[in-house]
């Protein structure tokens, strides 16, 4: 008989044993710091550098003309960006961005600004678990830190953001123009398609138009008009923006794969938790994108277990950052389910999701036919191509991911205050 075997009971009756002696030698003093107490203490390799601030800036603007989606109503007539600047104690500066809802700001300025001031930026693992403990799993919050955390910390190193998450795949990634929304005094059928050949002579080769807020019979013609002013090369697709039923979106979906579209985006309502998706998805001909507002890998796992989507559209600033975004991307790979991230912000969302969707693989290892996109907003937004103005140009529908260090843009504060309020 080997007398090292053992069996179940045997193997639970020694591991009590163990666990109670060292519980007594705890007891007794023998082990006086708790483990926790050893982590904190634990020294970093990392350079030293501390966190001097964590500011918000809430800007705001009054659009020319108002516009929206499909459920815009009334459409609208402000917008607005929450930027987030961390600077560190030798002056180096991390710029992250969110939307400014739900007290978002206040939870950045009174719960996780007093969590890293004093910290090492560069303690990059231990200041993501402190920020999602801090504020019980608020994903927007984070999110805006978290990019700023990434462009400061790729100063500091002088790395750009890609490079601290194992290098890009690519150097530079097609771009979509995210168009065609509903705008006040034009009806969509005067200018959608008069403005899809304008991307095109952009150098654009992939759109999206927003749908649902009339009648599916007279937005087939739209989406038909569409299509014959850009040719069959050219990549569409279509957000619903929880505007349709299951049974209307089944019509629309039929209507936009005959017409060759690639996509339509939460053509259901997003909340609760996506509920139908999955019933769409198995009903539609053409693929399904959901999860620009999952707010962790959390509620991303959930959609992925459930197959709600064929393609999950993670978007950085919401659902936590940069490494958690990446990790649902990831997570969504192993089923099969394509990402492409949300973005609709300023230059410094756009930078984060550029040095993301670098970092993301083909869905296969053949010849690259479903390379992973970003989306470029092109609606009126006067801190796209402000902020950081010139950083983003367009060639061929393609845009070069930023080499300079951080997320490799230089961000105008001076532009920031005119357009920030109180």
């Amino acid at each position: 008989m080997n007398p090292i075997r053992t069996n179940r009971r045997n193997f639970l009756v020694y591991g009590a044993m163990a666990s109670g002696a060292f519980l007594a030698a705890w007891g007794r003093g023998r082990f006086p710091e708790p483990l926790r107490a050893a982590e904190e203490a634990a020294p970093s390799g990392a350079p030293k550098l501390k966190i001097a601030s964590v500011k918000t800036y809430l800007l705001r603007t009054t659009l020319k003309r108002p516009f929206g989606v499909s459920v815009s109503l009334p459409l609208d007539s402000t917008r607005e960006v929450l930027l987030v600047k961390i600077e560190s104690d030798s002056g180096l500066v991390g710029w992250g961005e969110t939307i400014p809802i739900g007290g978002i700001r206040a939870a950045i300025d009174e719960v996780l600004a007093p969590q890293l001031i004093g910290k090492n930026p560069l303690e990059y693992r231990r200041l993501w678990r402190q920020m999602w403990g801090a504020n019980f799993g608020n994903g927007l919050a984070v999110g805006g830190v978290d990019i700023a955390l990434n462009d400061l910390r790729g100063k500091a190193l002088n790395l750009p953001v890609a490079e601290l998450f194992g290098g890009r795949l690519r150097d530079r990634i097609p771009a979509y123009a995210s168009a065609m929304n509903y705008l006040e005094g034009l009806q969509p059928e005067d200018h959608y398609a008069e403005e899809a050949v304008e991307k095109k002579k952009l150098g654009f080769k992939a759109m999206k138009m927003r749908l649902g807020r009339y009648s599916v019979a007279r937005e087939a013609k739209v989406a038909e008009a569409v299509r014959d002013a850009v040719g069959p090369d050219i990549l569409l697709m279509a957000d619903g923006n929880g505007a349709y039923t299951l049974e209307s979106a089944v019509r629309m979906g039929n209507v936009l794969n005959r017409l060759g579209f690639e996509a339509f985006e939460e053509p259901l309502p997003q909340s609760p938790r996506y509920a139908g998706y999955e019933e769409l998805r198995r009903k539609l001909p053409l693929s399904l994108a959901a999860g620009e507002v999952v707010d962790s890998r959390a509620s991303a796992k959930d959609l992925i277990d459930r197959r709600a989507m064929d393609i999950i559209q993670p978007d950085i600033s919401l659902c936590g950052g940069l490494g958690e975004a990446l990790y649902i991307a990831e997570t969504a790979a192993l089923s099969g389910i394509r990402c492409i991230p949300h973005c609709w912000g300023s230059d410094i969302l756009i930078a984060a999701t550029t040095h993301l969707v670098s970092l993301l693989p083909d869905p296969h290892w053949g010849l690259p036919t479903d390379t992973p996109l970003l989306e470029l907003d092109q609606s009126e937004n006067p801190w796209r191509d402000g902020i950081a103005k010139g950083s983003f140009p367009l060639k061929d529908g393609l845009i070069d991911v930023p080499t300079g260090p951080g997320l490799g843009i230089t961000v105008d504060e001076d532009f920031v205050r005119t357009y920030a309020v109180s």
